[in-house]
């Protein structure tokens, strides 16, 4: 199995001097995560997700003194990216991908994209079929935050992590899960596609024998319980992969929370499936 037996075509393209918002906007209205950029009819560069959600930082000075329609998509994309050829190997371009975390590659013949190969078709090919392990023996230690994180804290975990997290009350119980999805298409809600403020009202650490009292007022972009998505599509660690494969698919997710009597107790992701394929 190869390139061309997975890829998606027709491919959406940019140009790099079109502004972000249309391409966050072509994400959106045809739910996929990455374009190709195009020059003269040559690949210049590929924006995703990724790249625009991880700017989406408060303090990050591109956002604040910008709003994205004004914003050139040649300012965020990855310049010369990675591409592979339709007789390309599935395990080749899964190594690739976890290799050099990248989550889509175009396919180019004679010059020419003719499809892209993303995760998600990996998911769908024949050899995710093949896998026999158990959600347990495969997923990952979850990331915590708390539904009161700034998105400026939440960006920047993500980027140092580069993993999704999960939100959690104060309880520890399951409150939701942000992914780079979320960050990329979290809606704006005035015209000028500025990020909005709030106020959020701090408290006192509680001293000993006494009662809690307001402490100061401070302003956020927005606080995870925002835009985080729930509920939270979860699994049980016993359960077969393919099962997990089956419910991503199903979902149109790419991660699950592992539950085992009401505890978390860690995650599985499309990346950890992808690794079982390259071995």
């Amino acid at each position: 199995m190869n390139a061309a037996n997975v890829m998606s075509a027709p491919v959406y393209v940019v140009g790099p001097a079109e502004n972000v918002a249309r391409a966050r906007n072509l994400m959106l209205k045809h739910r996929i995560s990455r374009l190709p950029v195009i020059e003269d009819g040559k690949l210049v560069g590929i924006i995703t997700k990724k790249d625009i959600g991880y700017r989406m930082r408060q303090t990050e000075p591109i956002w604040r003194r910008r709003p994205i329609d004004t914003i050139p998509i040649s300012v965020l994309m990855t310049p010369d990216p990675a591409t592979v050829a339709p007789d390309t190997g599935i395990r080749a371009i899964a190594s690739l991908m976890i290799n050099f975390d990248i989550s889509g590659v175009p396919v180019m013949e004679n010059g020419n994209i003719i499809g892209i190969v993303t995760k998600s078709d990996l998911m769908r090919s024949s050899l995710i079929g093949k896998i026999v392990t158990r959600v347990g023996d495969v997923m990952e230690d979850v990331i915590t935050i708390s539904r009161y994180h700034s998105l400026t804290h939440i960006v920047d975990l993500m980027r140092e992590r580069n993993d999704t997290v999960v939100v959690v009350n104060n309880d520890g119980t399951l409150a939701g899960i942000i992914t780079q999805s979320n960050l990329a298409f979290f809606l704006y809600v005035n015209e000028k596609m500025e990020l909005p403020v709030k106020g959020i009202t701090m408290l006192r650490k509680e001293a000993h024998g006494g009662r809690k009292s307001l402490r100061y007022v401070v302003e956020t972009a927005a606080i995870a319980e925002d835009f985080m998505s729930r509920p939270v599509i979860t699994i049980t660690p016993d359960v077969p992969v393919s099962d997990a494969v089956a419910l991503m698919r199903e979902k149109h997710i790419n991660s699950l929370v592992v539950m085992h009597d009401d505890d978390i107790r860690g995650i599985i992701k499309r990346d950890d499936i992808i690794r079982e394929v390259i071995k």
